[in-house]
C-alpha cells in the first residue's frame, strides 16, 4: 500500500515540475523568434535559420482511463541545427516511465503500447521505465509563408529502440494572417512501427502471435492547429488531432483497422529572444471507434478507447533555448 502511495506521489510531483517550469518561464521577456514551435503536437514550416542551433526539452503526461489507474509519462530530449535556411536535422533521446493497473474494460491490466514488449501480470500492477527509442529528424522547407503566402515543409523521422523500430514522414502546411498575428497549421503523419513482442501462450500455435515476433503496425493522423498572437511574446490557441491505426503496413486494408481516437485542447505559448515555451493540454473527445473488436469485447467505453496507445488526457510542456 506505501509503495503505491509512492507512486501516485511521483507522478504528482511530476505535474507538479511540468507546470512550475512553464510557470517560471513567463519571468523572461524579450522579443519572439519566428523558428519556435507555438503548437503542442503540431508542427509548423519554421525552420532554425543557417548555422544556428537549438536544445528543447519536452515532457509528456498521458493520464486516464475509462477504469483504474493509467499514467505514462514520456520525454524527449532535442539538438537540432539549421544546416540552410530552409534545411533542419535534430538528435532525440527519448524516455518513458509507466504505472498502469486495471486499465482496461475487462480490468486487466495491460502496459501501454511502449512497454508492449514487456511480460505482465493482469492481476497486478504494472510499473516500469526505460529508454524508448533514439531518433533523428529532418524537415525540409519547400516554401515559407512569410515570402510565399503558404508554407510547405517535409518531415522524415526514423527512431531505433532496444525492441522497436518507427519511421515517421510528415507533410507540414502553414498559412498567417494579420501581419503573422493568426497562424494556422496542419499535418498529415504516415507512420510504421515494428515491436519486438513476446509469445503469446494462449494464441493459436500455428500462429505468428504464439512465438516471439515482430509485430506491425501503421499510423495515419491528421491534425489541425490555430494560434493568435495576442500580446508581445504570448500566443493563445488549440489543437485537434485524429489518430488512426491499422495492423500490418497496410492503411489501404479497410478490414486491417484497429483504432480511431479525437483529441482537441488549447495551447499556450511564449517565445523570447533566446528562450521559449509551450504547454498544451489535449482531451480524448467520445467520438473513438474500435474496428478490430466486437462490441461485447471493445475497448471504446462512453465513446473513450481504451486502446493501448490512447488515454483520456495528454499534457505536453515544451522549452527551448536557442544558441
Amino acid at each position: 500500500m506505501r509503495i503505491n502511495r509512492i507512486r501516485e506521489d511521483d507522478v504528482t510531483y511530476w505535474k507538479t515540475s511540468a507546470w512550475g517550469i512553464f510557470v517560471a518561464s513567463t519571468l523572461v521577456a524579450a522579443p519572439a523568434c519566428a523558428d519556435e514551435p507555438l503548437f503542442g503536437y503540431i508542427y509548423t514550416t519554421d525552420t532554425l535559420p543557417k548555422d544556428q542551433s537549438e536544445v528543447e526539452q519536452w515532457v509528456t503526461l498521458r493520464e486516464g482511463r475509462s477504469q483504474g489507474d493509467f499514467h505514462l509519462l514520456q520525454t524527449r530530449t532535442e539538438v537540432s541545427h539549421g544546416v540552410t535556411d530552409n534545411f533542419q536535422l535534430s538528435g532525440y533521446v527519448n524516455l518513458a516511465y509507466a504505472n498502469v493497473k486495471g486499465n482496461t474494460p475487462s480490468g486487466d491490466t495491460v502496459p501501454p503500447e511502449v512497454f508492449a514488449d514487456f511480460a505482465s501480470d493482469p492481476a497486478r500492477r504494472f510499473s516500469k521505465a526505460r529508454l524508448e527509442s533514439v531518433s533523428v529528424e529532418g524537415i525540409y522547407r519547400i516554401s515559407s509563408p512569410y515570402t510565399n503566402g503558404v508554407g510547405v515543409a517535409l518531415y522524415l523521422e526514423p527512431s531505433i529502440g532496444p525492441r522497436t523500430r518507427e519511421m515517421e514522414a510528415r507533410l507540414i502546411l502553414q498559412k498567417n494572417f494579420l501581419d503573422d498575428k493568426l497562424v494556422f497549421a496542419a499535418n498529415a503523419t504516415l507512420g510504421y512501427e515494428w515491436r519486438k513482442l513476446l509469445g503469446d501462450s494462449s494464441a493459436d500455435p500455428t500462429s505468428e502471435e504464439f512465438v516471439t515476433h515482430w509485430d506491425k503496425e501503421t499510423d495515419v493522423n491528421f491534425g489541425f492547429a490555430g494560434s493568435y498572437r495576442f500580446t508581445s511574446n504570448w500566443s493563445v490557441g488549440g489543437e485537434l488531432q485524429n489518430e488512426r491505426e491499422w495492423a500490418g503496413l497496410n492503411p489501404f486494408k479497410a478490414s486491417s483497422r484497429t483504432n480511431q481516437a479525437w483529441y482537441l485542447g488549447p495551447t499556450m505559448h511564449y517565445g523570447g529572444r533566446h528562450f521559449f515555451a509551450t504547454f498544451t493540454t489535449l482531451f480524448q473527445m467520445p467520438w473513438a471507434k474500435d474496428y478490430a473488436n466486437p462490441a461485447a469485447e471493445s475497448f471504446v467505453v462512453n465513446g473513450i478507447t481504451n486502446a493501448d496507445d490512447f488515454e483520456k488526457y495528454r499534457f505536453r510542456l515544451k522549452v527551448g533555448y536557442y544558441f
